[in-house]
């Protein structure tokens, strides 16, 4: 009787843990909100502006499980989206001289990790496609949120995210040897519903 009562207090525990570790290790598919989420970039301009411009063809997926602090997201941006208020310089961009959008119509950022500090997500390490070629590039999470989201009827998760690369990693080496900078701030404001 004794060794039953043991028996069935072990296949309890044992259910529990299963159920709880299905529940646990169920990560979410969310959905890109097009109207919330684009890419963009800043570069130094001879010491006396900034050029920007966003790039607004943004698509992907978003995996999340908030339990277990775990994600995955791949993130794809047509190059020829490029946008900077200046309708010369968006002729520029797209050529060969740097986003070369006839040959490399889409750059993209794939990450399987996401790290976080207790429940505040710090970063996002993954690789960035640009101009044919792939480097590692950590994207730093300036802010982020999960909220009930009243429009989609559904729970909704969003951030902002940037860091700083070198472009001719990317063989992005216009006007460089002149003095043009290297270094580039590239963001990422990302919204996704939950399926």
């Amino acid at each position: 009787m004794m060794q039953a009562r043991l028996l069935s207090l072990i296949l309890a525990s044992a259910a529990w843990a299963m159920g709880s570790l299905a529940a646990h290790a169920a990560p979410a598919d969310y959905k890109i909100d097009l109207d919330h989420t684009y890419a963009t970039f800043a570069i130094d301009h001879n010491g006396a502006s900034i050029n920007r411009a966003r790039f607004g063809e943004v698509s992907g997926s978003v995996r999340f499980d908030k339990e277990a602090g775990a994600g995955a997201i791949d993130i794809v941006v047509q190059t020829a989206s490029v946008y900077s208020g200046s309708k010369g310089f968006d002729e520029h961009l797209r050529t060969a001289d740097l986003f070369d959008t006839a040959r490399h119509p889409t750059m993209r950022f794939v990450s399987n990790r996401l790290v976080f500090d207790g429940e505040r997500l710090v970063e996002v390490p993954g690789q960035l496609t640009l101009l044919g070629q792939t480097h590692p590039v950590t994207l730093k999470a300036l802010q982020f949120r999960c909220y009930p989201n009243q429009r989609a009827k559904t729970e909704a998760c969003g951030g902002d995210f940037e860091a700083v690369i070198d472009r001719t990693l990317w063989g992005m080496d216009y006007l460089v040897k002149v003095g043009m900078p290297k270094s580039v701030r590239i963001g990422a404001t990302i919204e996704a519903f939950k399926q």
